[in-house]
């Protein structure tokens, strides 16, 4: 299936990319793809091969990752934050037939194919739009890599389908309406399955997407362009509530899809008081993007992450692990050129999180299973106090990790990260959750966290970090204050 050729017909001249100074339609949006791939081919490319993206979000990126779709390659966009080392052996693994660059980005990366966009632009202009091949007429082709967030490890690459963004797409609309004449900015990165999803939802659905110059933050792009949809994660939605501006503007939207991590109980409060349209989501790179979102904007704050979208399935394994299958579920993992599928023998993908589901399809997750651990003979879920920590107020942003105790074995110790410098005190912390979560559950040890350290090129808490300084601390010391 042609795709952008698809929106062409059904959407025409409706707005398909909101860029500042210039807005392009679907039918010109289609036009500038079909030359892409013309020049792709005229390069000696060929459908199937997986072209690189190193680069900020840009309008010329979405630009080319339609190209890269129209041409029937595999888009593998990267961050382009990453460190040198981590880049390489991303691109390794990958063997891209093609990387696209900033213009000035040097990469010292030997034995592969680099073009910059405006070369690629600039030489497309000048291009016919013959195709020259026929783009195989199937759903299971694969169209894009996205790399995890590799919050517990090395990140790894998830390939995608056109079903499995299709269907993702579809199950997103249902719960969340987005069409022609809506306009969604695009505030979360290409490279993560988040922001990557609003192109296809765009493209399947007629929705606008809106994308500002790449140091733009999102307060400025509210304000330039017609907004009516947006997905954050709790730091972005955290800056825009502190600006009345902002939070104006967010009123004014049909949906706020907050995912990523917890959000603190602060922050969803003062949401909820603003007026702000919120859905709750929860999902993976492995199932193209959500798997669950509240049904309708949350009015009270709630520990689940919504109900089951449709064309995506959900269970609890034994162990309390979440198990999803459908046509949302990814390929597999690309390993050294070769597609690993990661289902079970019924098509279950393991997802790693722990939660359970109620008979309505509503969702709770509890945590990582490998955060998990054991103290006094009881399973702990370091992600489960980490919320309860987030719901005392004055408290932005909590991470839970075990420490080692003569008695229980392990026990819980927080790094929190207060709005005001030691307020909460440690007291108010302590009593606030034996009473949520009692005492086993209540965290032994509170370090004090002006900034995070997180993991390279991400916004993400690098949990092993924190692991290693609370095994460092004396564990007897129980109203020890620590900075780091």
């Amino acid at each position: 299936m042609d795709i952008s050729g698809r929106a062409a017909k059904l959407f025409g001249n409706s707005p398909a990319l909101r860029m500042p100074g210039k807005t392009i339609s679907f039918e010109e949006l289609n036009n500038q793809a079909a030359k892409i791939a013309s020049l792709l081919y005229q390069k000696g490319h060929h459908p199937g091969d997986i072209v690189a993206f190193v680069l900020p979000n840009t309008p010329e990126m979405a630009i080319l990752l339609t190209g890269v779709l129209k041409a029937g390659m595999i888009a593998a966009p990267l961050n382009n934050r990453f460190p040198e080392h981590i880049l390489n052996a991303t691109l390794d693994n990958l063997r891209p037939q093609l990387i696209l660059t900033a213009d000035g980005h040097q990469l010292s990366i030997h034995g592969f194919e680099m073009e910059t966009v405006t070369s690629i632009l600039d030489d497309a202009l000048r291009c016919s739009d013959e195709k020259g091949f026929e783009l195989p007429d199937t759903m299971d082709r694969s169209v894009s890599i996205i790399h995890t967030s590799a919050s517990t490890g090395v990140a790894k690459a998830a390939v995608h389908s056109l079903e499995n963004h299709w269907y993702s797409a579809l199950g997103s609309n249902e719960n969340i309406p987005y069409g022609p004449g809506d306009c969604w900015l695009l505030s979360l990165p290409l490279y993560h399955i988040g922001g990557y999803a609003i192109l296809f939802r765009s493209l399947f659905t007629g929705g606008a997407v809106a994308v500002g110059r790449a140091d733009d933050s999102i307060s400025h792009s509210m304000q330039k362009f017609p907004v009516t949809h947006l997905s954050v994660v709790p730091t972005q939605l955290y800056r825009l509530l502190s600006d009345s501006k902002s939070t104006e503007r967010l009123r004014r939207l049909k949906a706020v899809l907050l995912g990523g991590s917890p959000a603190p109980k602060s922050l969803i409060d003062d949401a909820i008081r603003q007026n702000i349209p919120l859905y709750l989501s929860y999902g993976s790179t492995e199932m193209s993007t959500q798997i669950t979102t509240s049904p309708v904007p949350i009015s009270c704050l709630t520990q689940n992450s919504g109900k089951l979208l449709p064309y995506r399935e959900i269970k609890t394994a034994e162990n309390g692990e979440l198990l999803v299958k459908g046509p949302c579920l990814f390929q597999g993992y690309l390993r050294q050129g070769i597609i690993q599928p990661q289902t079970d023998s019924e098509g279950w993908f393991h997802t790693a999180d722990i939660g359970y589901v109620e008979g309505d399809g509503t969702v709770t997750v509890l945590g990582r299973k490998d955060n998990m651990f054991i103290s006094g003979g009881e399973n702990i879920h370091p992600e489960e106090i980490e919320k309860a920590l987030m719901l005392v107020d004055g408290i932005q942003s909590a991470v839970v990790v075990p420490v080692p105790d003569r008695e229980y074995g392990q026990r819980p110790a927080a790094f929190i990260q207060t709005v005001n410098d030691n307020t909460p005190d440690d007291d108010t912390i302590t009593q606030t959750m034996i009473a949520t979560l009692g005492r086993l559950k209540t965290p032994v040890h509170y370090y004090r966290v002006s900034e995070w350290s997180t993991l390279p090129g991400s916004q993400k808490i690098d949990r092993a970090t924190y692991t290693k300084r609370g095994e460092q601390h004396d564990l007897n010391t129980r109203n020890e204050h620590d900075s780091f």
